[in-house]
């Protein structure tokens, strides 16, 4: 007999890759993924998959979703949005995943940003390093206590993957998230219309990896399989860039400012009760933020089939 897996957030930017990946490996039987809007795996091409509507903030759902699986697969979260709706989904709903699970096999999908963004990060960043968060950043402060909530349940077959910013032709939220892509439509277009404008970023001399979805979800399944022991594992491609490579990407201009303006801005942000959630990602550049892999390398037998630089081409330049 296979393995049963069930999955939350299956359409999601990680999830349509690790659906399909899932699909392809011949240790999976069957495959269950809730989701709050309907979808048709046949649609997709999927034959081992069977939907189920439902939200991870409803604890029955989630007890109907895990039940007779062997692993759990937590996919499900908020990465941009407010203060009020990431915290609930990502808190609350969360936990209903980790308490559901019990005795079973989690594979969670957590973030890089667990970390924080400190200062006294060591470059490259282990697992060795705890999950402290930043209680500044909303996205890396709820990864944390997220991790902080799975220690304190019952599960004791966790994998916890840390990817660094997942991109590819599904995994877009890094470009949907400039700021002029969040301008009204209007503007969009106002500006769109003009010969020769392009935006601007301003390039403090942070280095940033990413790493291709399709990576992501062979770690995922890799961890379904428990092909290592369970653990946190660390998930970034070969290579890194900076802004003036991401922004040549993208049709952007780059502008060079000392690294003390962006802390400068960042504390601002903080001072401001009011402002919105979004502009607090402004600290996930105030430090480099480059992890070592080695541990899934080893353990997880994962090796990342795509570059840093292949990530990029391919959220930016998909192929038709």
């Amino acid at each position: 007999m296979g393995l049963t897996v069930a999955v939350t957030g299956p359409t999601g930017e990680i999830g349509t890759s690790v659906i399909h990946a899932l699909e392809r490996d011949q240790r999976v039987d069957r495959v269950a993924g809730m989701a709050r809007r309907p979808f048709d795996p046949a649609s997709r091409g999927w034959h081992k998959t069977e939907y189920r509507q439902g939200d991870i903030l409803d604890r029955s759902a989630v007890d109907d979703l895990v039940a007779g699986a062997d692993v759990v697969v937590h996919l499900a979260y908020v990465i941009v949005g407010s203060h009020q709706e990431s915290e609930r989904v990502n808190l609350a709903g969360t936990r209903n995943v980790f308490e559901a699970t019990g005795s079973r096999r989690l594979v969670y999908t957590s973030s890089v940003a667990a970390y924080g963004y400190h200062k006294d990060n060591p470059v490259p960043i282990t697992e060795d390093v705890p999950a402290r968060g930043s209680s500044e950043h909303y996205y890396s402060a709820q990864k944390a206590a997220c991790e902080k909530l799975l220690a304190e349940t019952d599960v004791k077959d966790a994998y916890v993957l840390r990817p660094c910013i997942v991109a590819g032709p599904e995994a877009t939220v890094l470009l949907r998230n400039m700021p002029w892509n969040r301008a009204p439509k209007p503007l969009r277009r106002l500006l769109g219309a003009v010969p020769g404008l392009h935006p601007v970023l301003p390039d403090p001399g942070t280095r940033f990896q990413l790493v291709h979805q399709e990576d992501v979800a062979s770690a995922v399944v890799a961890a379904v399989a428990a092909e290592g022991p369970p653990g946190a594992y660390n998930l970034a491609a070969d290579g890194d860039i900076g802004v003036g490579e991401f922004a040549q990407a993208i049709g952007a201009y780059t502008v060079p400012v000392p690294r003390g303006l962006v802390g400068l801005t960042a504390e601002l942000v903080n001072a401001f009760p009011y402002t919105p959630a979004q502009a607090e990602w402004i600290h996930a550049v105030r430090h480099p933020m480059l992890v070592d892999t080695t541990k899934a390398r080893r353990d997880l037998h994962w090796t990342p089939a795509h570059t840093t630089q292949d990530a990029l081409k391919a959220m930016t330049h998909p192929a038709p």
